[in-house]
């Protein structure tokens, strides 16, 4: 069984994205473990001898009943959605995000991130800074980004963006298998650029090679790949866009504030970033 990590702070923004994990899990067979961090503020002991060691413990106990009262608050979604057999188990974590992430995939030998994300500015951020940033070009294993307005829904078309590399291919045959789970169809984009370097021969073996599979290749001709994507998702009605993490320059070019704006305008969607060395 697979597991996925699932980062709250018990936010709407989490809340929903939550939603997405649940149906998610059911689609790749997996389990659910829900992670809540939180720091503990720089005290010191100098000025404050007698009670230092009671400020921790009243943040750690404050923290831990808000994790009580919202856990079954989650449940209870499980529930109304038929999805309360799904396992579900808890971290509750002192420090950084991404530390405790990466802790958490390592002790607990996760496959899957999903997080939400909120608003435009919330993309900008979600990519080039802040703490969801920092984890997608951190963390080597797939991540699901839902932005706040993604409700959920059935996934009929999957996004996947390629530059024909050949380490390119072990996360498309990744995308198919989530594709045939969820009877969906893989819609591949390439944007052949002006100075791009992939020959006909190089896509015609693809085409040749992924022939049973459920997809379709789309070759574009443009210098703005920014724009190719944003029309790529709305004309062709891509339902979770697929992206592969090769660097995290890639994600501040393509992600700028304008492409978020037009995304967030046209349509919200789930994005799932695939590592790639």
């Amino acid at each position: 069984m697979k597991k996925i990590l699932f980062p709250t702070d018990f936010s709407d923004t989490a809340t929903n994205a939550f939603v997405h994990a649940l149906e998610f899990a059911k689609k790749v067979n997996a389990e659910i473990i829900l992670l809540h961090t939180f720091d503990l503020p720089p005290v010191n002991d100098q000025y404050f001898p007698q009670n230092y060691g009671q400020i921790y413990e009243s943040i750690e106990l404050s923290q831990f009943e808000m994790f009580k009262r919202e856990i079954p608050k989650l449940r209870a979604i499980a529930e109304e959605r038929n999805l309360d057999k799904i396992k579900m188990s808890h971290r509750l974590m002192v420090g950084d995000l991404l530390p405790n992430i990466k802790d958490a995939i390592k002790e607990d030998d996760i496959d899957f991130v999903i997080m939400g994300t909120a608003g435009v500015a919330g993309w900008e951020a979600f990519f080039v800074g802040t703490n969801t940033g920092s984890v997608i070009t951190g963390i080597d294993i797939p991540m699901l980004c839902v932005p706040v307005k993604a409700e959920f829904k059935k996934i009929d078309i999957i996004g996947f963006t390629t530059r024909f590399r050949h380490k390119d291919k072990k996360a498309l045959k990744m995308v198919l298998k989530i594709a045939k789970k969820t009877k969906a169809k893989v819609k591949c984009l390439y944007v052949r650029t002006s100075d791009s370097d992939v020959t006909k021969e190089t896509i015609d073996r693809w085409e040749k090679e992924f022939a049973e599979d459920p997809i379709d290749f789309y070759v574009v001709e443009n210098d703005d790949v920014q724009e190719v994507i944003v029309d790529f998702v709305m004309y062709k009605e891509v339902d979770m866009l697929a992206m592969l993490t090769y660097k995290r320059g890639f994600f501040e070019r393509i992600f700028n504030p304008s492409l978020t704006k037009k995304i967030a305008i046209n349509n919200e969607i789930p994005i799932l970033a695939i590592p790639i060395e």
